[in-house]
């Protein structure tokens, strides 16, 4: 499918490979993958405009590293604010140092727009405006019906189960975006469909499928805002939140750029209100009284729910759309971008013929996530205001200051120590390759390196690489799918991940 048109009933009909259902950073990673293995891709966004609010503002270093494995961290490091070495567990600080990396403190709209424009160079569409109304999975395909939408034309993503607030400065200026009318319906039929559109996604809501979990216990508020006086925000440090006050209230403002800094309020107010309310002025001001004006802001809060299955037949979710969960950590929108690469190159795979290969979307990227709502659910219990919860709160930070646990946290948070299950005995497969060269992989297509004197595979020649293998099968997301250890020959590793 080449994004053909043709008439059906209820509008024109397209035609095209994968169908991406949601314009955030998860939709757009993945079809940037989608586009560089060639695979005909468009992303419907029901938001006329590209919002101008920020709900992330971190890359952890695992997010840093798949970006650089594409050739696209150094455009996306220039966007950034800072970098910290460090993370944090519960407000409690992770050195990254052992592990020899950074985070970067970067507003989510800036990793979008980079995104989008880079979809723009390859040609794939990005349509905005497009509610999704109707879903039609069948054997060999699914149809995909849009009309435009009913309520504002801008707005905010959702995560972790938080209300959407107004969205600020609107689209890209010569972006062309046409602003679709009531009778702009039409259909996208597709092999296969991915939905990255949000913690209250529309598609899982069409399907009717359970989004099992706990609800919220806790409600708090996100906010861009100005402060009375005079304030550099883009001089200021650059510094992780704190959630240690000894009354369990959060009231925090970290700079951003433009004299904008970025307010989180959670306290008895917050708990009392409604998800609904909108965020005031006043309730704002009487936890943080410097406060002048508000950009944006929405309520969040720490509802944990994960989808059973991230596969069903031909539509597939990643991102919030799949799992939601408490941001505490700075894991969201980063757990959504490595869903999006484990995935990219599976779809493409599975359009030539692998049949198999999209299963293992399920099996490695399900207990990822299903961790990381344990790890925030846990989280969660070291904020709660009670003094037992103090006591312990003040044991896990001597823990935490031990070099070996601040490195298992550190690796955790950060993304590092992350270990697909796969079939073999080699204790390189399923990670990361130590050392290895991002622009191998720019391609997006598998590798075979040797390190051996004689190669035998014709393979890429890395001598002296101290790997403990005379040759590795490096996949397209950088992970080891396969060893020359006698375990299998060659051929099962190309045809398992190619």
């Amino acid at each position: 499918m080449t994004g053909a048109t043709g008439a059906g009933a209820g509008g024109p009909e397209m035609r095209y490979e994968v169908v991406v259902v949601g314009g955030g950073p998860t939709g757009l990673l993945l079809a940037n993958e989608l586009a560089l293995a060639g695979v005909s891709a468009v992303v419907l966004e029901k938001l006329v405009e590209r919002p101008g609010q920020s709900r992330a503002l971190n890359l952890q270093p695992r997010s840093a590293r798949i970006l650089d494995l594409r050739g696209m961290l150094q455009p996306v490091r220039k966007r950034a604010i800072d970098e910290l070495p460090a993370g944090h567990f519960a407000g409690i600080e992770l050195d990254y140092t052992p592990w020899g990396e950074c985070q970067l403190g970067i507003p989510q709209a800036r990793v979008e727009e980079y995104l989008e424009d880079r979809l723009a160079e390859r040609g794939v569409p990005v349509r905005r405006g497009r509610t999704v109304t109707a879903v039609e999975p069948g054997p060999d395909g699914v149809l995909v019906r849009t009309g435009a939408p009913a309520g504002p034309s801008t707005g905010a993503a959702t995560s972790g189960g938080a209300d959407a607030g107004p969205a600020g400065s609107g689209g890209p200026a010569g972006s062309g975006v046409r602003r679709p009318s009531a009778g702009d319906d039409e259909q996208f039929r597709c092999r296969y469909l991915v939905a990255c559109d949000g913690g209250r996604s529309t598609v899982r809501g069409l399907l009717g499928l359970p989004f099992p979990g706990r609800d919220a216990r806790v409600s708090a508020v996100v906010a861009d805002v100005t402060l009375n006086g005079p304030q550099d925000a883009a001089g200021s440090p650059w510094r992780l939140p704190r959630f240690d006050r000894p009354d369990g209230t959060v009231a925090e403002l970290l700079p951003l750029p433009d004299g904008v800094h970025r307010a989180v309020v959670a306290g008895p107010e917050q708990q009392a209100l409604p998800r609904e309310a909108p965020v005031t002025l006043d309730e704002l001001r009487r936890a943080l009284p410097s406060v002048a004006t508000i950009r944006w802001a929405s309520r969040f809060t720490d509802a944990s729910r994960q989808l059973e299955r991230y596969r069903h037949g031909r539509v597939l979710f990643a991102g919030d759309a799949a799992h939601i969960h408490s941001p505490t950590g700075g894991q969201g929108l980063n757990l959504g971008l490595q869903d999006a690469f484990n995935l990219g190159w599976k779809l493409a795979a599975a359009l030539r013929g692998n049949a198999t290969v999209l299963d293992t979307y399920q099996a490695e990227r399900h207990p990822v996530a299903a961790r990381v709502l344990a790890s925030t659910r846990a989280q969660g219990v070291l904020l709660v205001p009670d003094p037992d919860v103090v006591a312990l709160r003040e044991l896990v930070t001597e823990l935490i200051a031990l070099p070996a646990a601040n490195r298992q946290l550190a690796g955790f948070v950060s993304g590092l120590e992350l270990r697909y299950e796969l079939p073999g005995r080699h204790p390189l497969l399923g990670r990361a390759l130590p050392g290895l060269d991002p622009a191998l992989l720019h391609a997006g297509r598998a590798v075979v390196l040797e390190t051996g004197r004689t190669p035998r595979y014709g393979g890429i020649a890395v001598p002296g690489a101290g790997w403990d293998a005379d040759a590795v099968l490096v996949r397209p997301d950088g992970r080891v799918g396969w060893v020359d250890d006698g375990y299998e020959p060659l051929a099962a590793g190309l045809a398992r991940w190619t």
